[in-house]
């Protein structure tokens, strides 16, 4: 893959994710209005909620996974030159890469046995497992995002920089 269309790839996965964020919000907040206003429930709206904020976490690790936008302590890190640092964004990112493909393969025992289960909402028994096979997927990126941006951390690292004002510590 050329690197715009890399770019794209990653822009797509964390447009997807900014999608679910705005799905959950818009069921959360059109349950409530029914709810208090007119007194009515939408049939499984708290179990498509929970199942769409299970969705929306793993495309949201797929998304701060390759931008290093999630929580980390750099104590050492900032203590340490450029070149050590770099060994340090590298042992982090293949831990970080080893971790979601270990929880990608147990959340896909997870899907499959739901599927198999035929375990259904309460309401209007609809089936779980494309819910959590969406997880799943985001789950899946999150592992191509990490393994991409490994790549780039130790080939390329100065694609790892979105803004062109900021340069990398030298």
């Amino acid at each position: 893959m050329k690197r715009a269309s890399m770019d794209r790839f990653i822009d797509t996965i964390e447009w997807i994710a900014a999608a679910f964020v705005g799905i959950v919000a818009a069921n959360i907040f059109i349950a409530v209005l029914l709810r208090n206003i007119f007194n009515y429930s939408i049939p499984d709206s708290f179990d498509i909620g929970r199942m769409m904020l299970g969705i929306l976490i793993f495309w949201g690790i797929a998304a701060t996974s390759y931008r290093g936008g999630h929580i980390t302590v750099d104590l050492v890190w900032a203590n340490v030159g450029p070149r050590y640092q770099r060994w340090i964004d590298v042992f982090a990112t293949l831990v970080l890469l080893f971790v979601v493909t270990v929880q990608t393969w147990t959340l896909f025992d997870k899907v499959h046995g739901t599927y198999k289960d035929n375990v259904l909402t309460f309401d209007m028994g609809m089936p779980t497992w494309p819910f959590f096979a969406v997880a799943w997927a985001g789950d899946a990126a999150a592992v191509l995002l990490i393994a991409i941006r490994t790549w780039r951390l130790i080939f390329s690292p100065e694609l790892m920089h979105d803004d062109p004002k900021i340069k990398p510590v030298e």
